[in-house]
């Protein structure tokens, strides 16, 4: 059954980019032996938002280098939400999509058959799923690093009794967190936050 999982690297105080929208706290980090191979190791779909995307294909020189993306991605559709055209590199099944995640939930699913789909960038796009309902999973890996602002990890609000922690552990210079999302719970609705 698909499951969909929100995954990420969050700074200790919360934060998944930074005032720029820049990941490179987080590749200044000594990565786990293993890193490449565990990178989305169960994701048969990405989603992402157009600020990761656009941050990756720049970071990576992806349009210029469009070999590396197989490389970083492999051959699994990725979709990117956003209110624009992007560009694409060439090779890469990237698949552009606006609207409610609701929206387009049927045709990402379809694309997953029975694997799972993984949201890696964007705490906002990751909390639209939340919102509606269909989100099984936030997997948050948390680095030994402070920054003054940015993206937040998930500008939502929702009580305790909404989630149910499932694993900790550490991963290098990471404490990775596994928190299973409980739809049936009594005070569990998320909110915006303001």
């Amino acid at each position: 059954m698909t499951r969909i999982i929100f995954d990420t690297a969050v700074s200790l105080n919360g934060w998944i980019a930074d005032e720029g929208n820049s990941l490179d706290w987080l590749l200044s980090l000594e990565a786990p032996i293993d890193a490449e191979v565990a990178l989305f190791p169960d994701a048969d779909v990405l989603v992402e938002g157009s600020t990761t995307y656009e941050w990756v294909l720049d970071h990576e020189d992806l349009l210029a280098r469009p070999e590396r993306w197989r490389a970083l991605y492999g051959d699994r559709p990725i979709y990117v939400f956003t209110t624009r055209e992007l560009p694409v590199p060439r090779g890469a099944d990237v698949r552009l999509r606006s609207g409610s995640v609701l929206d387009v939930l049927d045709e990402i699913r379809v694309a997953a058959g029975e694997g799972d789909v993984w949201v890696v960038g964007g705490g906002d796009l990751a909390g639209q799923f939340l919102d509606a309902g269909v989100l099984d999973e936030i997997a948050v890996s948390i680095a030994p690093v402070l920054l003054t602002g940015g993206a937040p990890l998930l500008p939502r609000r929702r009580s305790a009794d909404g989630l149910r922690l499932r694993s900790a552990q550490s991963v290098g210079p990471f404490a990775r967190l596994v928190y299973e999302v409980i739809r049936e719970a009594t005070g569990g609705a998320c909110r915006t936050s303001p």
